[in-house]
């Protein structure tokens, strides 16, 4: 059995396998140079196992945004609050410990984790889990728990292993994300602009903000406008001295100071003129100095910056190697509390044979371990303290260690002892006091060289003794302003606001000391730069607590309930989320009080901020991406004109939507349908003039339920919505298939012979009558059109190359039997019945065409796309279609389909036309064969038999087409070619034309009055309407009407347009 075990470290890595292996592990190299692999054999779960020890470097995967997102100036910084992101390698070498993890997971039968015992080291854990996992998902995961790297503790955990706490990873993932969006967001809007803003001074400096990292420079912040802030009083005490026998007792004077003069002269004056001291209480009691506390993260950051003059965060580098190296336990602990297993004894009896503290730790065996206990104890680790001794460590490590011991054996020792005497004095009604101290037993002071405490020797006094003092003055003095910070104070006001943890703060110091925000100005205490404190200060005039410790304090109190399994992660992230993004909403509208706040302390004037504006403007999320759930949004062409809409998780989801040329603009309304559940936002299209007439040259409409102008765009439906559609393909070819791209298609695929099938629109409705039921094809236009820039679906005209063609699983259902009969081909193609090609040929419906497509007029059954009865409805607003009677599914909205029909459109198929025969095979080179027009308003059809006998461009019957803008044309018809706006043949010409002469002119021919596809091809470039032909010999006609006298330029219906 093969189990593959990792470590956070590589020294982690190295250390345990020694140990498991007994010094007999065999080396061989991963992908990573640093990252080795070490092979041996061990006894594990009752059998003998081949164990894989490798190591990650800390993180393997970051939060990330997608693609769309990373580039500064691709979108307004608030979009970051609400941007998809995802987990990925950010570096080459993470990319190669990945690779080698999924090298040596597909051969390993179960993965142990060995990472540091913390949330972070639990979150680590995860990603090496979900790592392996994708190359073998039924590895099973166990998880090691110790807390310091040595034989017994490592054997000890591999004997008792247990699961990863995904409570606590959650916790690491809500925090990380958060920190991205929010730090990515700030940083940018402060960035882009305070560099334009101040370009000399700020012109290339990155300013960035963190939710930790500016607090923790609020601190500082609140510290130096303090001192600044701070007016020096004086004020007067009394001072009184006895001085003989070579030992001088200074007297406190019990009022401590008066801030006035005047009084203390008075109170001077009275002692003067009766300066005997009567001696009334005399105390001696024991006094003792206590041992420190066993050693957590946050002492040993502050003693090393205090005593050792170290800062935290290499303090805590050093110790992070001692403890890989197994000299000291695990340093990131919030454990003040002895574990009552842990041997202490053996521990001290390593250090007896140092010179230093050698005889100490012997005297400390001798005489007894008593150990301070604190209180605190984060249920993983034990204090730190020295597991392994060592006298070959130099330089800064040696002095971590020798703290670590030196802390260790004190806290195990007793407290020091002493006598302490106080006496009270009274002079003229006045009292004054003097303490002094007689050390008995230094103890733990013997081996804790950090502190001192000093005998301090007073007179042998008795009460009721009467003397009369050296001298008796007034002092006068001043207050005094705090110091700046220190490093270990700052850490202190960090751990007490709960900014940050015990593993962070060391790492939020480096980083505003790296920004320039804050400086040393002795090497030891704090002082803010003007950056920082400009920045502070602008805030801090918004109103904002942004450099106060209450919003982050709040986030790391819900991250330990998310622990503790009390809160949801994502419910966590998201309230988190909203606080931050109104601040930020809030910060872009004041951003000149942060300009204003900046000029103050920086030596340049502002730019004039009211012309300084970001280059990325707000980017507005139309709606969600129904295949990834990023948001779709407008984006200008990079090359050309026009505009597109694509979905922001690209390139893993290629969701987009391509507008023709017809489309000159689109602008995203504030306003969203109300018809649509998604909260889709509508859209303002300007148009080309005359390239869809019955539009003109302006839109608005909701592309989420407008099917009839998503079909002129040729728009599919499954890119704005979850459709739950399954396309279904026919093959022409000796046994043609119907194949179901879904896991559903045993049950629903059907064999057909020598079937052409041509699209159905997704929104076609069915009619009962008379027991008969046929489609009616009025309700919207396919959205299976061939596009030449949204080809979401393959449509294969009859005889073209491309001998397959899609259906919609929305008309064709499991039951579909049930509602309609597949039309053959042969049939159509057979002379003898082309003149009846309009007629669907059910097996059930021998009626004439009127039985077969049903009459909305003969209170007809409309059903809708749910196959249940339509409602009936009537326009009610005010508007060209008041009063007019529709049909829409009788289900509430949301929790139905879209359907919609216009009633008159129904009738109207049926009486001008035989509206909407659904497919056959077409001869395109036979003159007999019929032919397809639409009428009325319902443009969504191939076409139905027409007796107009109108041929488009590329030789296809022409659908017949009716304006409904208001304008002198509304109501005319018009016929266009059944490809739609995005087809190159661009066929226009109105019904009620002269056509005599050049009706049946098959105008794509080359040959035809020297007209070729060359000449017609630029129409979609110039965004005209197409101009006719021109005959040899004739007069010059307008290319908008096609009347002769006049050109496009001065055609009188541009005036009425």
């Amino acid at each position: 059995m093969k189990v593959l075990s990792v470590a956070e470290k590589p020294d982690a890595a190295k250390n345990i396998a020694g140990y498991l292996s007994h010094g007999t592990s065999r080396r061989r190299e991963g992908f990573s140079k640093y990252n080795k692999i070490f092979e041996f054999n061990v006894q594990l779960w009752g059998q003998n196992c081949q164990m894989l020890m490798t190591s990650v470097s800390g993180h393997l995967l970051g939060y990330d945004f997608t693609n769309a997102y990373r580039k500064w100036h691709s979108c307004h910084p608030l979009s970051l609050f609400d941007a998809p992101v995802s987990k990925r390698c950010m570096e080459e070498n993470y990319e190669n410990i990945k690779r080698t993890l999924e090298r040596e997971a597909r051969f390993c039968n179960a993965l142990i984790i060995w990472t540091d015992c913390d949330r972070e080291g639990e979150n680590i854990g995860f990603e090496i889990i979900q790592v392996c996992q994708a190359v073998k998902s039924n590895i099973r995961v166990y998880r090691a728990k110790f807390s310091e790297i040595t034989r017994p503790s490592v054997e000890r955990a591999l004997q008792n292993l247990a699961q990863p706490d995904k409570a606590m990873s959650d916790a690491v993932d809500v925090r990380s994300e958060l920190d991205l969006r929010i730090g990515a967001a700030f940083t940018r809007f402060q960035t882009l602009r305070l560099q334009k803003v101040f370009p000399n001074t700020l012109g290339d400096l990155l300013i960035s903000y963190g939710s930790c990292q500016f607090p923790t420079l609020g601190f500082v912040v609140e510290r130096f406008l303090a001192i600044d802030r701070f007016k020096s009083e004086p004020y007067w005490k009394l001072k009184v001295m006895d001085d003989r026998e070579g030992i001088s007792v200074e007297f406190r004077w019990a009022r401590v100071r008066l801030f006035e003069k005047i009084p203390c002269q008075i109170f001077l004056d009275m002692c003067l003129e009766q300066p005997e001291a009567t001696v009334e209480k005399v105390t001696c009691k024991p006094k003792s100095k206590w041992r420190p506390l066993p050693l957590d993260t946050i002492e040993l950051e502050k003693q090393g910056s205090r005593k050792l003059r170290i800062n935290a965060k290499e303090t805590m580098r050093i110790a992070e190697r001692l403890y890989t190296q197994g000299f000291i336990s695990y340093p990131r602990t919030e454990t003040n509390i002895f574990p009552k297993e842990l041997n202490l004894r053996s521990l001290v009896e390593q250090q007896v044979n140092n010179q230093e503290w050698g005889n100490f730790a012997q005297n400390l065996l001798e005489s007894g371990i008593t150990p301070r206990q604190g209180k605190k104890s984060d249920q993983a680790h034990p204090p730190i303290h020295p597991i392994k001794y060592t006298d070959n460590l130099y330089g800064n490590e040696a002095k971590v260690y020798e703290f670590v011991v030196r802390h260790f054996l004190a806290c195990l020792s007793k407290n020091a002892e002493g006598r302490e005497t106080l006496v009270e004095i009274d002079i003229a009604g006045e009292k004054f006091k003097a303490n002094g101290l007689e050390i008995i037993a230094k103890n733990y002071l013997d081996v804790y060289i950090y502190e001192t405490w000093n005998n301090k020797q007073i007179h042998s006094y008795e009460q009721r003794q009467v003397f009369r003092p050296t001298s008796i003055d007034m002092m006068e003095e001043k207050t005094s302003a705090p110091n700046l910070l220190t490093e270990a104070e700052l850490i202190a006001l960090m751990d007490k606001h709960g900014i940050g943890t015990d593993a962070t703060h060391a790492d939020h110091i480096d980083t505003i000391k790296s920004r320039q925000y804050v400086g040393l100005t002795d090497t030891q205490h704090f002082m803010p730069g003007k950056l920082g404190i400009g920045l502070v200060m602008g805030y801090d005039n918004m109103g904002f607590q942004m450099s106060k410790p209450h919003l982050r304090a709040d986030l790391e109190k819900d991250l330990q309930l998310i622990c503790e399994n009390k809160k949801n992660p994502n419910e966590v992230l998201q309230n988190q989320i909203n606080k931050y993004r109104e601040v930020f909403q809030v910060a872009i509208e004041r951003a000149n009080l942060i300009d204003d706040s900046l000029a103050h302390y920086l030596d340049e004037r502002p730019l004039q901020t009211e012309q300084i504006q970001l280059n990325t403007p707000v980017v507005t999320s139309i709606f969600k991406c129904p295949k990834c759930g990023s948001d779709m949004v407008l984006k200008q062409r990079r090359q050309g004109r026009g505009k597109y809409i694509t979905c922001m998780g690209y390139p893993e989801c290629t969701n987009v939507i391509w507008f023709p040329e017809a489309v000159e603009d689109v602008e995203v309304l504030n306003e969203t349908c109300n018809r649509c559940t998604e909260n889709i936002h509508k859209l303002k299209f300007k148009l080309v003039r005359n390239m869809i007439p019955m539009y003109g040259t302006s839109h608005t409409t909701c592309i989420g339920c407008d099917t009839v102008f998503n079909e002129m765009l040729n728009i599919k439906e499954d890119c704005i919505k979850q459709t739950g559609r399954t396309n279904y393909t026919v093959h022409n070819n000796t046994r043609d298939t119907l194949n179901s791209t879904s896991s559903t298609s045993q049950s629903t695929s059907n064999t057909f012979q020598s079937r052409s099938i041509q699209p159905v629109s997704n929104s076609t409705g069915f009619v009962r009558n008379n027991n008969n039921v046929g489609l009616i094809g009025t309700s919207a236009i396919s959205s299976d059109r061939p596009n030449t820039q949204n080809q979401n679906s393959n449509i294969s005209q009859p005889n073209s190359s491309n001998r397959s063609n899609t259906v919609n699983r929305s008309t064709i259902s499991d039951n579909r039997e049930n509602h309609f009969s597949w039309i053959n081909t042969r049939d159509f193609n057979n002379p003898e019945n082309r003149a009846s090609q309009s007629t669907f040929r059910n097996s059930r419906n021998t009626n004439n065409v009127k039985d077969i497509w049903g009459n909305t007029d003969n209170n007809a059954e409309i059903i809708c796309h749910c196959h249940e009865t339509a409602i009936q409805l009537t326009v009610r607003k005010d508007g060209p279609n008041k009063g007019r009677l529709f049909y829409k599914c009788a289900k509430p909205q949301g929790s139905g389909c879209n359907f919609f029909l216009w009633g008159s459109d129904s009738a109207e198929s049926n009486t001008e036309n035989e509206h909407s025969t659904w497919g056959s095979s077409w001869n395109r080179n036979n003159d007999s064969a019929g032919h397809f027009s639409g009428a009325g308003t319902s443009n969504n059809d191939w076409g139905n038999p027409s007796t107009n006998d109108v041929m488009c461009n590329c030789n296809q019957p022409a659908r017949k087409l009716m304006v409904h803008k208001d304008g002198p044309n509304k109501g005319r018809h018009f016929y266009g070619c059944p490809k739609g706006v995005n087809s190159t043949c661009n066929f226009f010409k109105w019904a009620d034309e002269d056509d005599t002469n050049d009706s049946h002119m098959d105008w794509s021919n080359s040959t035809a009055r020297g007209i070729g596809n060359k000449a017609r091809s630029k129409f979609s470039q110039r965004g005209n309407a197409p101009k006719r032909p021109k005959l040899t010999g004739g007069k010059r006609k307008c290319g908008n009407c096609g009347l002769e006298g006049h050109t496009r330029k001065k055609c009188p219906n541009n005036a009425m347009d």
